[in-house]
């Protein structure tokens, strides 16, 4: 894993055509913003998980499929 500092308002960037901003830090929490292309999927850890375990289910339980929608509408 590479590790780098940053501070507000610094970035870092992926391959080509990633950008990884800091936004703001509060405390305990720091604010991203990623600008990736459209064709990049862009999700949290807790997110990504859900949809693997979803997918896992699926295969095992097609009518688990109903289930996946709702992790992929935007909040």
């Amino acid at each position: 894993m590479l590790i780098l500092a940053r501070k507000e308002n610094e970035a870092i960037v992926i391959g080509d055509n990633i950008e990884v901003t800091i936004v703001s830090i509060k405390g305990d929490y720091v604010k991203i913003g990623i600008n990736a292309p459209e064709n990049v999927k862009v999700f949290r850890k807790e997110i990504f998980t859900d949809i693997q375990d979803a997918n896992r289910e699926s295969v095992v339980n097609p009518d688990a499929v109903k289930n996946l929608g709702h992790l992929l509408k935007k909040k």
